[in-house]
Parts: structure tokens; sequence; C-alpha cells
């Protein structure tokens, strides 16, 4: 028994298990704000464009079936402004700071080797002299 329980806790407690426990609970919090997002901001803006701000009401019937539309409405909205937040405030911040990094990291271009020199030197004279 003591076996399973080191086992265990070494599979707990390998950095990716832990890694992913940390995205799992920063996920949750950021689809806190994007949902106080799309409730506060989103669903009043297409409120004052459409007159309404939830289309979960719209429906349609065809032989007794009933089509709620109006959900579907809702969902794709909520999708858009999910992806759009997530993309206009953490993609788009991460990939100038990345490129930023990647500026200022790269190495400076390296100096020509002694062959290259030589012939450059070579076409110059050639080039000063013509016959």
């Amino acid at each position: 028994m003591p076996g399973v329980l080191k086992e265990f806790r070494e599979f707990v407690l390998r950095g990716n298990v832990v890694d992913l426990a940390i995205a799992v609970v920063i996920g949750a919090a950021f689809g806190a704000v994007v949902a106080a997002l799309v409730a506060d901001i989103v669903t009043p803006l297409i409120a004052a464009i459409f007159g309404k701000p939830d289309f979960g009401a719209l429906q349609f019937t065809i032989n007794g079936s009933t089509f709620k539309y109006g959900d579907f409405l809702n969902a794709v909205i909520t999708f858009l402004s999910v992806a759009a937040a997530i993309f206009f405030f953490v993609v788009k911040p991460m990939n100038l700071f990345l490129a930023r990094r990647k500026a200022k990291e790269e190495p400076p271009p390296a100096a020509p080797t002694e062959d290259i020199q030589l012939l450059t030197e070579i076409r110059d004279l050639l080039s000063a002299n013509p016959r």
C-alpha cells in the first residue's frame, strides 16, 4: 500500500498535472470575467442596437414543432463575445509581448567570414578598375 501512495504522490506532484490544475483555475476565473463582460456590456449594447437584450423568445412553429432559433442566436453571440474577448485581451497582447521579446533576443547579424570579406574586396577592386 505505501508504494501505491508514493506513486500517487509522484503523479500528483508532476509539473504538468500542477500546471493543468492552475490553467483550469485561471480559465474558470477568466470565464467569470468574460461572462460579466458579456452580461454587463455586450448584452446591453445588443439591446441598444436591436431593442432586445435576449433573443431566447424568438421561435417559429411548423406542424407542431417549435424551432427556438433565439436560443441558437444567444449561443452564437455568447461564443463570438467570448472568442473576441479572448482574442483581444489574451491572444493579441501575448503575441505583441512575444514579438517584442523575440526582437530583443535576436542576435546581431554575424560578421562575414574571412573568405567572404576577401571576395568582397576583390569584387570592389575589380569594379573600381574597369578595363
